[in-house]
């Protein structure tokens, strides 16, 4: 009672159980039938204690051995009864919580999805897996779990409660009166544990990035024999989460001696009274011994409570971040009455476009060209010109701040962003593949790929001796993050994919710089093959593969400083040209 007095008081029941309804209506009436069941639970804790003023004034004071013959078996009865419906309810309990965290993960989930790429440039890995998955966990088990513990305690206060009013009310007002002096110090920890509580959720989500980092990063660890350097990282981690520990120690344990003691000044007062009422002829003894029973069943979850008011702020907490994401807004998402894009018909434009991912640095600067459909356009230039940016615009994974980017005429903002998405493919320099078969990643470009449009995409990428050189062929597992094939295979996985899509616009974001000679010539084959028929953008290193680009961009620190074909841009005798004559030269050295 008094927890619910004091949380009440802040509001925070109301706040986070209403915030919860949503995901709890689906499963309401199981849900109820849970919340019903901890009143039978609750309440039969006060049975034992009404049979004890009976068979006190009958047997130990009047001496009567037959009445109590019935006693211990109604004793064992309830009991029995009351474990069943503990069961019952903890079952009960437990399965509607596992259905609300599934469907919080699986709300967050959604809205990670929609998420764009700058917010997964400004969160680590062990904040978006600790957010998005351990804290519904902690929100719905914790909920469920103190809410089952409140209500049956509750109900058992009540019951008990009714005991001790019944065998004495004076000795019940003062009683009951004493636990108001409980209030305080539940207010004071919950300020002390809040801040500790927040910075502990900070250092977990750092050492799941720490564990994350390792796994992706174990080949680097091991060439740069950064072992040591990354134990000492994690032993000052887990060192903090320690002293986090102890401080939430320091912060709340000191609640169960207190409230032992406020427990014992009540007992204290109620034997004090009591005897005085017994002598007065107020109560019997029968009276006094069931009161006792019934006032320490009712003190016992108060001694205990430091240890369940941690878990009720860690639950409250996690609820609370839990809605900070679900009340984030997308920067980029798709607008009631948006046009879909079925095709590119025309032409891509760039106007004026300005873009900065920080505000205090520009990496686009009035930027203007315009791509005609079928035509091929390579950017090329200084490394963190802008060139990848220019491509990651298009399909929108970021929002520009300043000029406009149109398709047929039509400001891509104004096209739904999945519409627009299905008419791009990209194949990037380090291509990401899901762990599954190649057969399952080659299908995203397209769930709906036939066996023909599989097989052709397969030749078309110069996979087929690769594949037949394969156990399960198409069905060979390749790993997480496909670390089972070499760079040239997982590009032309990836080229494979992007045939399957046969989207009209293909951007190749440095496709094969990363690779060696002989894996560079079958994989720009295939990119070769990809390119017909379609709008391209390439993003290219090597200059020597967009020699027949019918428009080259040369751009550097984020301007457009030349632009036109291979022969316009030598003829000028500028930035191009000199790039171009430093590679030919060093291809010359090369050979």
């Amino acid at each position: 009672m008094i927890k619910l007095k004091n949380l009440l008081a802040n509001n925070l029941v109301i706040k986070n159980y209403g915030r919860m309804w949503p995901f709890v209506r689906p499963f309401w009436f199981r849900a109820l039938i849970g919340v019903l069941l901890t009143i039978p639970v609750g309440s039969l804790d006060a049975a034992v204690a009404m049979f004890l003023r009976p068979f006190m004034d009958n047997v130990m004071v009047n001496r009567q051995p037959r009445f109590p013959l019935t006693l211990p078996f109604l004793i064992i009865g309830f009991t029995v009864l009351q474990g069943i419906l503990n069961y019952t309810s903890s079952y009960v309990n437990t399965w509607v919580g596992g259905k609300i965290t599934i469907g919080i993960k699986r709300k967050l989930y959604d809205k990670l999805l929609s998420m764009d790429s700058s917010y997964f440039d400004k969160n680590d890995s062990g904040t978006i897996l600790f957010r998005y998955s351990s804290d519904a966990e902690i929100a719905s088990s914790g909920l469920v779990d103190n809410l089952k513990l409140f209500l049956s305690k509750f109900f058992s206060s009540i019951s008990l409660v009714c005991v001790l009013i019944i065998n004495s009310w004076q000795l019940a007002i003062l009683a009951v009166g004493v636990l108001v002096f409980a209030v305080y110090p539940l207010k004071v920890v919950r300020k002390k544990i809040t801040s500790v509580a927040v910075k502990t959720v900070g250092v977990g989500s750092n050492i799941m990035t720490i564990y994350n980092e390792t796994f992706n990063g174990n080949k680097i660890i091991h060439s740069f024999t950064l072992e040591d350097a990354l134990r000492e990282r994690f032993k000052r981690t887990t060192d903090y989460m320690f002293t986090l520990a102890i401080k939430m120690v320091q912060g709340s344990n000191w609640l169960s001696p207190v409230m032992h003691l406020i427990s014992s000044i009540g007992v204290a007062l109620v034997i004090s009274a009591g005897s005085f009422l017994i002598v007065r002829g107020d109560i019997t003894s029968g009276n006094f011994v069931a009161f006792i029973a019934a006032l320490l069943l009712l003190y016992t979850p108060l001694k205990t409570i430091g240890n369940n008011y941690i878990a009720i702020q860690q639950s409250f907490l996690a609820v609370d971040r839990i809605f900070d994401i679900l009340n984030l807004t997308p920067g980029i998402k798709s607008k009631d009455g948006d046009t879909e894009l079925s095709s590119i018909r025309k032409n891509i434009q760039f106007k004026n476009v300005g873009f900065s991912y920080t505000p205090d640095k520009k990496v686009l600067n009035n930027i203007n060209f315009n791509i005609h459909v079928g035509q091929t356009v390579a950017l090329v230039g200084n490394s963190g010109g802008g060139k990848t940016t220019i491509s990651s615009l298009i399909p929108r994974l970021y929002e520009i701040q300043e000029g406009e980017i149109l398709i047929d005429g039509l400001n891509i903002k104004n096209y739904k962003i999945h519409t627009l998405r299905k008419n791009i493919a990209v194949v990037f320099q380090d291509n990401f593949l899901f762990s599954g078969t190649i057969r399952e990643n080659l299908m995203l470009g397209n769930p709906l790929a036939t066996e023909e449009e599989i097989r052709l995409a397969v030749h078309n990428a110069y996979l087929d001796d690769f594949v037949q050189s394969l156990p399960r062929t198409l069905d060979t597992p390749i790993g997480e993050r496909g670390v089972l094939l070499s760079g040239g295979q997982k590009q032309r996985v990836a080229i494979a994919r992007a045939f399957i899509k046969n989207a009209p616009l293909v951007i190749l974001d440095e496709a094969t710089s990363a690779l060696d000679n002989k894996a560079e010539k079958i994989v720009q084959a295939a990119l070769d093959n990809l390119m017909k028929n379609r709008t391209v953008i390439v993003i290219a290193h090597r200059l020597s593969t967009i020699q027949n680009a019918d428009k080259i961009l040369v751009i550097n620190d984020g301007c457009i400083i030349e632009q036109g074909t291979h022969d316009e841009l030598i003829d000028l005798q500028g930035a191009y040209c000199a790039l171009y004559t430093s590679q030919f030269k060093k291809q010359e050295v090369a050979a």
